[in-house]
């Protein structure tokens, strides 16, 4: 019998890694062959070039620029999202009072299909929506601020260098927010009500029993969240190519690695620097996710 449940389950694993291993690790592989040659795209042959790839990488101002701008949205959204996200998680659930307590105020249902809302729109739609929301003349910022007495405030975000890398960052944000909401409102709901109910007869406020009380509870949550949200902002390469200008300008302001890589491979036909990309990309985000993973790692809450 026990070797009849190993033959089963090697035999109910088999297929599924095998494909993972000719369609995920097999690309990954050859990645990073192709990043040590001048591999066209086309020909047959792809002759070696060592770490060469990797060399002109540091010399070249537009990977220079989109690394930069990828470090800033990787310090922006993920902070941002976060904190958004925990408020309005906060507002749902501790909102309510303590009567309420588990159920969250009023309607709270109803504000997580809200803010979930932007998950159910594809990448695409949200890049063409909020070009319409940026546009100059006739666009819905601008025309919001011209209602309420802002005139000068008016902006041409996308073309603008100054403004198009927070505008694509703000729709990054926005698009992410809400599918945390609903994970840390599911977080903080299973937050023990005895505990909540102890710390208010002692007389913690609100504020008090969010950061000493769910904060830490629900801390394995947020840690999961910043990772996730590091990788988004290391990619922005869809909503850079839908929203910017060029794509990647004004003046590279919102240039991002993968579309650097993008244009490398499909535009001048450098398959291996693009695979050098990849490849540098690649160790980017393991290093960064290892070392979140470190900073916000904590020691466990354990409530006996």
């Amino acid at each position: 019998m026990r070797h009849g449940k190993y033959r089963f389950l090697i035999g109910a694993l088999a297929p599924p890694l095998l494909l993972y291993g000719v369609f995920v690790v097999s690309p990954y592989a050859q990645a990073f062959y192709l990043a040590l040659t001048d591999w066209d795209g086309l020909s047959a042959e792809a002759g070696l070039v060592g770490l060469q790839n990797f060399a002109d990488l540091w010399s070249d101002p537009l990977f220079l620029a989109a690394l930069r701008n990828n470090g800033v949205m990787l310090v922006v959204v993920p902070t941002a999202t976060i904190v958004l996200a925990l408020f309005f998680a906060a507002c749902l659930t501790l909102g309510g009072g303590l009567r309420r307590r588990g159920r969250g105020v009023h309607g709270s249902g109803l504000y997580r299909i809200v803010y979930f809302f932007p998950q159910l729109l594809s990448v695409a739609i949200l890049g063409v929506l909020f070009q319409f929301v940026y546009t100059p003349g006739n666009g819905l910022l601008n025309g919001l601020l011209g209602a309420i007495g802002l005139d000068g405030l008016q902006r041409s975000w996308l073309a603008d260098p100054a403004t198009a890398l927070p505008a694509v960052t703000a729709v990054m944000v926005w698009s992410a927010v809400g599918f945390y909401v609903v994970l840390f409102t599911a977080a903080m709901e299973s937050v023990p009500t005895d505990v909540v109910e102890a710390a208010t007869l002692d007389g913690a406020g609100r504020f008090t029993v969010f950061r000493r009380i769910t904060l830490p509870l629900v801390w394995d949550s947020v840690q999961v969240a910043y990772v996730y949200l590091g990788i988004l902002a290391l990619d922005g390469f869809a909503l850079v190519q839908i929203m910017s200008v060029g794509p990647g300008g004004p003046d590279n302001a919102t240039e991002v690695i993968g579309l650097t890589l993008y244009r490398a491979a499909f535009t001048y036909g450098e398959f291996g620097y693009a695979s050098a990309m990849g490849v540098t990309l690649f160790f980017i985000t393991l290093t960064l996710t290892a070392l979140a993973m470190r900073a916000t790692k904590r020691e466990r809450v354990e409530l006996t």
